[in-house]
């Protein structure tokens, strides 16, 4: 396939790739995770790579939320460029509380779309839908050059659509439970398949943390997952693409020694302060699938009334232990490059081991069969990021970003 150069996307610009260029994205993989297994001996290719290849740390975006994040690594910059801000928000037109995964929402061309329109191959497979349409902009299905599926609606997919006429037919592989490993694993195998049979230029694999809001590093199920992973990922090595490994947000546990969840509710303590409803907090971790977290994570952002004293609240929060970053807009622009249209007043991120609730009675919890293990703020930010080339990249984390990937993805693959 000949490819127009050079390829830029948002003011970057991209090496042509002479083998598949291959970028995964581990949903909620905090470090740790790899590190258990690999000491196990459940990763061999994985460790090959650390060891022959670059072994880094990386930061996500904040909000550590998976949205904001495969955004970013699907345009190479962060939300403040792309507009993707959280999985959920005021929308500013409307003020109404909407998903953010309607490509209206979606403010620059992706990396697929730009090498798609430079003449290459792309195919990208997601586990969850909601992030199919937002990862898809821009492609065309009619020309037999894109390929944008997710293991959720395997069952459903079309060649005019998808690109993928009824992906599960294809992969032989049943449309997986949305709440299992097995959603992730389709779309291992799908990468697998697709690397085999269609060669694509570019490829995005993205996944759903769903084994990691329900267990811990060393716990076996979160060990088979890794087992499971490093299987495909050997594949993928062996048939020659240059591959990124990384994650949209590390994982930590958010619940007290009995198990039960660890929130501040700040819904409520700004109703008691200002009154009843005259403060709007919105949780930008609320998706459709609220089961393994019950929309609680580290990082919330709120709507204060007009004539509210600003700082006097901000004060009263920041005193509060849970919170360990309470700033104004301005300040959330400047240090998270977040668009302040689509942001409130105030933003708020929680220490490690606890969340940030509106009201409890706002949060239906009794889905939570494990104790609660969530992310969102700054210690959820420290990410892998594994090549198995030998590339010079940063070694401090907050020099290299996730939304890296594909710019070392298709410099390791045009060597």
């Amino acid at each position: 396939m000949t490819i127009q150069t050079p390829v830029e996307a948002n003011a970057r610009v991209y090496a042509t790739p002479k083998v598949p260029a291959i970028a995964i994205c581990l949903d909620g993989c905090e470090p740790e995770y790899l590190d258990r297994a690999i000491e196990d001996g459940l990763m061999p290719t994985l460790k090959r790579m650390r060891e022959t290849g670059t072994d880094r740390l990386a930061h996500s975006v904040i909000p550590s939320f998976t949205n904001p994040n495969n955004l970013s690594i699907a345009t190479g910059q962060p939300p403040k460029v792309h507009g993707i801000c959280g999985n959920y928000l005021i929308d500013p037109e409307t003020g109404e509380e909407v998903m953010m995964n309607d490509v209206r929402f979606l403010r620059a061309p992706t990396v697929f779309q730009s090498f798609y329109d430079a003449g290459a191959r792309v195919a990208v497979v997601t586990a969850k839908d909601k992030l199919r349409a937002l990862l898809g902009a821009g492609l065309k299905f009619d020309e037999g050059r894109a390929k944008c599926f997710s293991a959720e609606r395997a069952d459903s997919t079309t060649e005019a659509e998808h690109g993928q006429a009824a992906a599960s037919s294809w992969l032989g592989m049943a449309q997986p439970e949305v709440y299992s490993a097995d959603l992730s694993e389709f779309v291992f195998a799908a990468g697998v398949k697709l690397l085999k049979e269609w060669q694509p230029d570019v490829m995005y694999l993205t996944t759903t943390d769903y084994i990691q809001h329900k267990f811990a590093p060393e716990q076996p199920e979160a060990k088979a997952f890794y087992e499971m992973f490093d299987r495909y990922l050997t594949e993928l090595d062996a048939l020659g693409a240059a591959i990124v490994v990384t994650a949209d947000h590390g994982m930590k546990p958010k619940h007290h020694s009995d198990g039960s969840p660890n929130v501040i509710y700040v819904q409520s303590l700004l109703d008691e302060w200002l009154g009843a409803g005259e403060a709007r907090v919105i949780l930008p971790i609320t998706d459709p699938y609220v089961v393994h977290h019950g929309a609680l994570g580290s990082f919330a952002t709120a709507y204060l009334p007009e004539g509210c004293d600003l700082g006097a609240i901000i004060e009263r929060l920041a005193a509060r232990e849970e919170l360990i970053l309470v700033v104004d807009k301005a300040e959330a622009m400047r240090r998270f490059d977040l668009p302040g249209d689509r942001i409130g007043d105030i933003v708020m991120i929680s220490g490690e081991n606890i969340c940030i609730g509106t009201s409890e009675e706002r949060h239906d919890l009794a889905a939570l069969k494990e104790p609660l293990r969530s992310h969102g703020g700054l210690t959820e930010q420290e990410v892998p990021f594994i090549v198995n080339r030998v590339l010079d990249l940063p070694d401090q984390p907050e020099q290299l970003r996730n939304f890296d990937a594909f710019f070392y993805a298709t410099m390791a693959a045009a060597q």
